[in-house]
């Protein structure tokens, strides 16, 4: 099975920040994956946020922060 990422998801996962909280305004990428594994643990938000977090915990626990570090340099924020 091969599988496809979705670049625009990619993108905005890429370029969005924390809107609350003790991490409010950094990028997603920048929060310590201690804290997204206490999301998991408690319960991710509903919605975008939700998917989002949920998104860059398996990214971390994958080691592939770098790949969201590159689409942050090559896609900037319009």
């Amino acid at each position: 099975m091969n599988v496809v990422p979705d670049k625009r998801h990619l993108i905005e996962l890429a370029h969005y920040r924390m809107p609350f909280g003790k991490f409010k305004g950094r990028y997603l990428v920048d929060l310590p994956e201690p804290y997204l594994i206490w999301f998991q643990q408690s319960g991710f938000p509903t919605g975008k946020l939700g998917d989002l977090l949920k998104s860059m915990l398996e990214i971390k626990i994958n080691g592939l922060e770098g790949l969201i570090r590159k689409i942050q340099k090559d896609f900037p924020r319009y």
